[in-house]
C-alpha cells in the first residue's frame, strides 16, 4: 500500500526540486490524467493529482478529504479511464438526489446516450458504459450475479463514510467484499481520523490500495459568533477567535476574542425583564419560536439570561456584512418552517426583481405537472412566496420536487438563504459563501445531544465556494448555554472516526450460502471492517488482561495472612454475603407472589388504587387479562387521566387495592375519546362516593381493603436469623484460624479487591472470546433460524442448501425481509385486493417519527378483510421474534400500522387533500414512505413464487405511482 499522502504547503522549492517537478508535469501532460486535466478550466489539488495517479497505475484508491475540496474530481477521472479505456463505470451513492445530481453531471460531460441511472425506483439506461447508481442497486446486483457488471472496472463509492449508518452502512462493505477482483475501487470519504485503518482493511480485501489523506480545505474558514445588541454595543457578527489567531490554523486552545466575550458576560449579567424581549421592543417574528402568549415570560432557566438574535435579524446581518448565499441549519422541521415565516413576517427581501420573475419561471415550469388542487395541500403558494423574495426551507417532509427546485435555485445564486436540517449535509452539492448553526445540540431520536467535532466539521464544510469566494464563514447563533472555549475546541478538532455497523441480514446469510457455501461465507464474513476493527480491539484488551494478571497476583500476596489461608477465609465472607442476598430475594419473591395473587383476583368494573410506583393512583379494570404464569395477568385499565394501559407487575410493586366498583356500559369501546370520559366520570362518582362514606380513600386506607388488597411487607417477614444453613456458615466463619487475625480487615480488603479484579478479568476474557469472530458467530445463529424455518437445509458432505422459500428471500432486500419472506410463503396476504396489500406492505416499512398514542383506523374495520390480515402479520412478526429472541439475534422491528389508512386512500384514488387529512405526515414524508412501499412491492413482483400475488404487486404499484408520488426526480 502507498504510504499515506497528506496535503501540505512547503517553502519554495530548490532548483533540484523544480527540476524534478517539471519532469513529472512532462510526463503527466502526455498521460489519461495529462488529457483529462485538459478538460478542466482549473489546475488540480495535489490531493486529486495523487489520487489519479494512483488509479492510473492501477491502483485501487481511497481519498479522504474535506467537503468541498473536490475529492469528486478522483471518481471522474476513474469514469474517465472507464470511457478511454472502454470498460464500464458505476458511480454509487447514498442517496437518490445525490444520484440525480451525479447523473446530471455526467451527462453534461459525456451525452445522455452514454450515461445511465439506476436509484430503485428510476431507470434509464442502464446498460450505458457509465452509470450512477444508489449503493444498494449495486449490492443487489452483485447478489443476482447480474449480466449489467460485464466489464465493469471501477467502481466509485461516493461518501464511503456511510458505511458507520446504522441502518444502512453494512451495504458498503457487502460491495467492497464481493466486487470482482479486476474491479478498480475509488472511495471518497469525509476527513476521517482513522483512514489509514480503513485503508489497511480496504488492502486487506481489495489489493494495492492508495490511501490519499488532506486535511487541507481549498477555501479558509473563519469562526464567528452572531450575538444580540445590548446596551451601547451593538452587537452583531463577531469574530470567535482574537485578532492574532491564524482561523485556518488555530491550534489546540486558541484564545477567543475579548470583544465577544465582553458582550456575553454582559447579557449574562441581564436577568429576568431584561431576558425576554416584550412585545414593541425587536420581538418582531419570534412569537411563534417561543411558545406562549407574546410578551409572556415562559418558564424555566433555558429561557433567562442572553440569546441571540432572531432569525430574520441573523439573515439581516450576513446580508449587510455581503456574506450571503447562506444555509442555516435547524435541527427541526417545524424550526424551519417557522424561520422561513419570520423573514417573511418581517418583511425580508433578498432578490432583486429580476430574479424575482426569473425564480417564478423556473417554479412553474417545474411544477407545471402538479394538479391544480394539489397546490393548496402541498403549501405551495406560501412556499413559492418565499421563494421569490429569496428565501427557502429544506427538510425531509418536503416534497422531493421542492426540494430538488430549492437546491437548483440555491446552486444558480437566486435563492440566498435556506432554513435546512441536517440531512442537507448528506452530499448533495449545495456551496454557501456562510453556514450558520442555531445550536450546538440536536435531537437524536431519543435524547438533545451535543453535535460532534465530526459532525461540526460536516455541517460546517459547505461554507466557501471553491473558485468563488476568498473564505467561507461558519456562524453559530449566541444561545443559552454556549462557551466560546467550547465552540473553539468543537472547531478546532478533526475527529471522525469511521466504524463499521456491519451485520448479517438473513438475505445476506441466503445469498452467501447459495454462492459459496456456509463455510466459504464464514470465512468471507470474518473479512468485513467491523470483524477487522473488532480483531484489532483485541490486541488492546490482551493487553489489559495482562495487566490484570499482574495485578492479580500483587493482590494475592497482600492478602496473605500467617494464621492461616486467608483466600478459604475470604470465600467464607462471600458465601455469607450470597447467602443473605438469597434470603433477602426469597422474602422479595414472597411479596412478588402476594402481589401476583392480588392482580388474578381482579376483575373488570373494580375502582383499585395502585398505591406507588409509575401508575399511582385510581383505575377502573377493563379486562382482568390472562394469568401469564410467573408474571401474572396484565390487566388493562383505564386510569383517571382517561389512557387505556397494560398494567404490569413492574408497575405495581406494593401491589393493588380494590376500593369501589363500576358499571362498564355494553359494547364499551376504548378507543372512543368520549366513552373513556363518561367512564373516568363514573370512577370519579365512585371515589367521591367512598370520601363522603369512609371519610375519604386516603384516610381509610388499609381499612376499606375490599378483596385481596396487598400492604408493603406483608409478605415475606422471615429473617435471616433463623436460617440454619447461615447460622453455620456464620459459625465455620468464626471458627476459622484466620477470624483472630490482627490484620483481618487489611488482608479483607485486598481479598475484596482480588474478587472485583478477579470477577472483571473473568469478563474480559469473555470478551476476547467473543469478539474473535464475532460476525462469524452471529451468521451461524442466522443460519440456524433459516434452518428451523426451513430456508436452509443440511445436503449431502456436510454442505448446507437452499431451498425454495430460500430462493425467495435472497431477492427480498427490505430491512425486515425474513417477516417479508415468511409473509409470502404463507400466503399471509392473498386474499388482499391491490389497495390492501400496499397498506400491509406498509407495516413493514413505516416507522412513525413519534408516538401519537391514537390508534390507527384499519379500511374496512376491525373484522374487514385487512385488518385480519394484518393480524396475521403481526401474528407472524410475534413468532419471528419469539425464535429471535431464542437465538440471542436482534429483533426484526416492530410493526407500524400509522400508515395503512393513507396509503390504503391514495392507492383507491383518493386526492391529497383526503389522504393526509387526521394525519400527521407531511407530504414529503408520505411520498417517501410510499416509494419504499413500492419498492417492496416491486421485489414481491420478482420474488413470490405466487402469480396472483405477483400479479397483484403489479397492480398496487400502478395505483401508489401517480400525482405527487410520480412525480420524476430527474
Amino acid at each position: 500500500m502507498v504510504t499515506p499522502a497528506r496535503s501540505h504547503h512547503n517553502a519554495d522549492p530548490s532548483p533540484a526540486e523544480r527540476y524534478a517537478l517539471a519532469r513529472e508535469r512532462a510526463a503527466r501532460e502526455k498521460s489519461q490524467l495529462g488529457a483529462f486535466s485538459r478538460t478542466l478550466d482549473f489546475e488540480l489539488d495535489t490531493f486529486q493529482v495523487e489520487g489519479c495517479e494512483a488509479l492510473e497505475r492501477g491502483q485501487g484508491v481511497l481519498v479522504a478529504a474535506p467537503t468541498g475540496a473536490g475529492k469528486t474530481i478522483v471518481g471522474e477521472f476513474a469514469v474517465h479511464l472507464a470511457v478511454t479505456g472502454g470498460r464500464k463505470a458505476f458511480y454509487t451513492t447514498p442517496i437518490k438526489a445525490l444520484s440525480n445530481q451525479k447523473y446530471s453531471d455526467l451527462v453534461r460531460r459525456y451525452g445522455a446516450q452514454n450515461v445511465g441511472l439506476l436509484t430503485g425506483d428510476t431507470t434509464i439506461n442502464g446498460e450505458a458504459p457509465v452509470v450512477v447508481m444508489t449503493t444498494e442497486v449495486l449490492r443487489n446486483m452483485l447478489y443476482a450475479s447480474s449480466s449489467t457488471l460485464d466489464g465493469l472496472g471501477f467502481v466509485v463509492m461516493d461518501e464511503v463514510h456511510y458505511l458507520a449508518d446504522r441502518f444502512r452502512g453494512a451495504v458498503w462493505e457487502e460491495v467492497i467484499i464481493h466486487l470482482a477482483a479486476d474491479v478498480q475501487l475509488v472511495s471518497l470519504s469525509a476527513t476521517v481520523s482513522n483512514a489509514e485503518e480503513f485503508g489497511d482493511w480496504l488492502e486487506m480485501v481489495r489489493g494495492d490500495t492508495a490511501v490519499v489523506v488532506s486535511e487541507h480545505r481549498p477555501v479558509p474558514l473563519s469562526q464567528h459568533v452572531v450575538v444580540s445588541g445590548r446596551g451601547t454595543n451593538p452587537g452583531g457578527l463577531l469574530d470567535l477567535y482574537a485578532h492574532a489567531v491564524d482561523p485556518t490554523d488555530p491550534g489546540t486552545h486558541p484564545p477567543i476574542n475579548p470583544d465577544l466575550l465582553a458582550i456575553m458576560r454582559q447579557a449574562s449579567d441581564h436577568r429576568s425583564s431584561d431576558a425576554f424581549t416584550s412585545p414593541g421592543r425587536g420581538g418582531h417574528g419570534r412569537g411563534g419560536s417561543r411558545g406562549g402568549p407574546r410578551g409572556q415570560r415562559p418558564a424555566g432557566p433555558q429561557h433567562t439570561g442572553r440569546r441571540g438574535p432572531p432569525r430574520f435579524a441573523t439573515v439581516t446581518a450576513l446580508d449587510e456584512a455581503d456574506l450571503l448565499p447562506a444555509i442555516f441549519f435547524i435541527f427541526s422541521r417545524a424550526g424551519c418552517e417557522g424561520a422561513v415565516a419570520q423573514c417573511l413576517a418581517a418583511g425580508l427581501r433578498l432578490t432583486t426583481p429580476e430574479q424575482e420573475v426569473r425564480i417564478r419561471e423556473i417554479v412553474e415550469d417545474r411544477c407545471a405537472a402538479i394538479r391544480s388542487e394539489d397546490l393548496t395541500v402541498l403549501g405551495y403558494w406560501g412556499w413559492l412566496d418565499a421563494l421569490s423574495r429569496g428565501v427557502a426551507a429544506h427538510h425531509a417532509g418536503m416534497l422531493p420536487l421542492f426540494k430538488e427546485t430549492v437546491e437548483r435555485l440555491f446552486s444558480a445564486g437566486l435563492v440566498k438563504v435556506v432554513f435546512a436540517t441536517e440531512t442537507l449535509a448528506l452530499g448533495i452539492n449545495m456551496p454557501a459563501r456562510s453556514v450558520v448553526l442555531e445550536k450546538l445540540v440536536k435531537w437524536d431520536g431519543s435524547n438533545h445531544v451535543d453535535i460532534t467535532p465530526g459532525e461540526y466539521t460536516q455541517l460546517t464544510g459547505r461554507a466557501g465556494r471553491r473558485g468563488i469566494d476568498v473564505e467561507g464563514h461558519a456562524v453559530v447563533v449566541d444561545h443559552p448555554g454556549l462557551d466560546p472555549a467550547a465552540l473553539a475546541g468543537l472547531a478546532s478538532k478533526r475527529l471522525y472516526p469511521l466504524k463499521s455497523s456491519f451485520a448479517p441480514t438473513y438475505n445476506m446469510a441466503v445469498n452467501l450460502v447459495s454462492q459459496v457455501g456456509r463455510e466459504r461465507a464464514r470465512d468471507v464474513l470474518e473479512t468485513s471492517f467491523a470483524q477487522f476493527q473488532a480483531d484489532r480491539g483485541v490486541v488492546g484488551l490482551a493487553r489489559q488482561s495482562t495487566a490484570h494478571g499482574e495485578a492479580l497476583e500483587g493482590y494475592a500476596r497482600a492478602m496473605q495472612c500467617d494464621q492461616g489461608d486467608f483466600s478459604d477465609y475470604a470465600r467464607l465472607r462471600r458465601r455469607i454475603s450470597a447467602r443473605e442476598a438469597e434470603l433477602s430475594k426469597r422474602s422479595s419473591n414472597e411479596q412478588r407472589a402476594t402481589v401476583v395473587s392480588a392482580l388474578s383476583r381482579l376483575r373488570r368494573g373494580e375502582v383499585i388504587e395502585i398505591p406507588s410506583g409509575r401508575r399511582a393512583g385510581y383505575a377502573v379494570v377493563l379486562d382482568p387479562g390472562q394469568d401469564s404464569g410467573f408474571d401474572g395477568p396484565r390487566p388493562t385499565i383505564l386510569t383517571s387521566e382517561r389512557q387505556v394501559k397494560k398494567l404490569t407487575l413492574a408497575d405495581v410493586p406494593q401491589g393493588v387495592r380494590a376500593v369501589s366498583e363500576v358499571r362498564i356500559p355494553k359494547g364499551f369501546n376504548p378507543r372512543n375519546p368520549a366513552a373513556r370520559k363518561e367512564l373516568v366520570g363514573s370512577l370519579r362518582t365512585a371515589l367521591g362516593s367512598i370520601d363522603d362514606h369512609a371519610g375519604g380513600a386516603r384516610a381509610g386506607r388499609g381499612k376499606n381493603t375490599r378483596r385481596g388488597g396487598v400492604r408493603p411487607g406483608a409478605a415475606g417477614r422471615g429473617s435471616s436469623g433463623d436460617d440454619a444453613e447461615l447460622a453455620r456458615l456464620r459459625s465455620e466463619l468464626r471458627a476459622h484460624p484466620c477470624h483472630g487475625c490482627p490484620d483481618r480487615e487489611d488482608h479483607a480488603r485486598w481479598a475484596e479487591r482480588w474478587t472485583k479484579l478477579e470477577a472483571e478479568h473473568r469478563a474480559l476474557l469473555r470478551r476476547i472470546e467473543g469478539r474473535t469472530g464475532s460476525i462469524a458467530k452471529v451468521f451461524d445463529r442466522i443460519c440456524d433460524i433459516l434452518g428451523s424455518l426451513g430456508y436452509l437445509v443440511p445436503g449431502e458432505d456436510s454442505e448446507t442448501l437452499v431451498t425454495a422459500p430460500g430462493e425467495t428471500l435472497r431477492r427480498l432486500y427490505a430491512e425486515s425481509d425474513l417477516l417479508l419472506s415468511e409473509c409470502i410463503r404463507r400466503r399471509t396476504w392473498e386474499t388482499l385486493d391491490p389497495a390492501g396489500l400496499a397498506a400491509a406492505v406498509s407495516t413493514l416499512v413505516y416507522s412513525a417519527r413519534r408516538d401519537t398514542g391514537a390508534e390507527p383506523r384499519v379500511p374496512g374495520g376491525p373484522t374487514g378483510v385487512l385488518a385480519r390480515a394484518l393480524d396475521a402479520t403481526v401474528q407472524v412478526w410475534s413468532e419471528i421474534d419469539d425464535i429471535e429472541a431464542a437465538h440471542r439475534i436482534e429483533a426484526t422491528g416492530p410493526l407500524d400500522l400509522g400508515l395503512v389508512e393513507a396509503v390504503h386512500r391514495w392507492s383507491t384514488g383518493r386526492s391529497l387533500d383526503v389522504v393526509l387529512k387526521d394525519t400527521e405526515l407531511a407530504a414529503g414524508d408520505f411520498v417517501r414512505w410510499c416509494k419504499q412501499v413500492i419498492d417492496v412491492l416491486d421485489q414481491l413482483t420478482k420474488a413470490a413464487p405466487q402469480e396472483q400475488m405477483r400479479t397483484t404487486a403489479h397492480k398496487a404499484i400502478a395505483s401508489l405511482r401517480r400525482g405527487v408520488v410520480a412525480y420524476s426526480s430527474v
